[in-house]
């Protein structure tokens, strides 16, 4: 990140919640489940499918993860009631990770019996380095005991996912492979765009070559390139794979995908917990922080 964007991203944290929240809602559905449910209807009518998600995570009280989890239930009741083909993704650290293990994978395991009900299927978000491994042993625990409408992430920026791959595949893992959202010391993930890109190809085809069903979460239109390159090499169906996108972002790259004949999900967060969601997306993408401040001076 240069010292322009630096700059921009330091500048963002300090506005009034209110001028940060104009531009944010542009990526966030909106704090309300009516409103996400309203903007998967219209997902999906574009042949788009969805993945919805309730913004919050790192809590610090059971009371929290007890809310999360009932918030967590009625959106999968919401997709139900709805004939929606979208699916949840949930953060670890919003149902009790940090608090007690046990508590958390309790809260999971509730989320996917209505799941599973309901034929549908939960996300287990990856989140920053030190829940990396805890989240990947209760995801083994729930594949271990049977569950298998479950699927993961893995974070193309950190120099372990590789050893991580090595052991989901062996379960023939559902997973998303993204770049990483997190700032990490250098030490345990790769910094440069380069680096993350080529580490994210060697990460894609290991799923590949081991048939795991994967999504290819990418705005990068060099990553997009390689995934159309390994699809045709290897021949994949369209039932193998979908590439993945969140809301909001690069509205032409993701309609050219569904013209290309490709399965298309969009990540589609809402709920009260916004901000610190839209701040740490403008950390990852300064680019995005810069459109924030362009449409305040403009007014846009």
């Amino acid at each position: 990140m240069n010292l322009v964007n630096q700059l921009i991203v330091f500048v963002i944290q300090f506005l009034p919640k209110r001028l940060v929240k104009r531009f944010a809602m542009r990526y966030i559905a909106s704090e309300k489940l009516d409103d996400a449910i309203r903007v998967m209807k219209f997902l999906n009518l574009k042949n788009i499918m969805g993945t919805l998600d309730v913004l919050g995570e790192n809590v610090s009280m059971k009371e929290e993860s007890l809310l999360a989890t009932k918030a967590g239930e009625e959106v999968l009741h919401s997709i139900n009631e709805n004939h929606l083909n979208a699916n949840l993704s949930i953060k670890l650290t919003q149902f009790g990770l940090k608090i007690d293990e046990e508590f958390c994978y309790s809260n999971v395991r509730s989320l996917l019996g209505i799941a599973s009900r309901y034929n549908n299927f939960v996300r287990i978000d990856m989140e920053d380095s030190p829940t990396t491994s805890a989240t990947l042993k209760l995801y083994e625990r729930l594949r271990s005991e049977g569950y298998e409408n479950v699927g993961v992430v893995i974070q193309a920026n950190m120099r372990r996912s590789e050893g991580d791959i090595q052991r989901l595949i062996s379960m023939k893992a559902n997973v998303r492979l993204c770049k990483g959202a997190y700032m990490e010391p250098e030490a345990i993930a790769f910094k440069s765009r380069e680096e993350i890109q080529l580490n994210y190809l060697k990460l894609l085809k290991m799923l590949f070559d081991a048939k795991c069903y994967v999504g290819i979460a990418t705005h990068d239109d060099f990553l997009v390139s390689g995934a159309y390159q390994y699809i045709q090499e290897m021949n994949l169906q369209k039932a193998d794979y979908e590439f993945q996108m969140l809301y909001g972002v690069k509205i032409k790259l993701r309609d050219q995908i569904v013209a290309d004949g490709h399965r298309l999900r969009i990540y589609v967060p809402f709920g009260q917990h916004w901000y610190a969601y839209s701040i740490r997306r403008f950390k990852e993408n300064p680019q995005i922080a810069r459109y924030v401040i362009n449409a305040l001076f403009s007014g846009d």
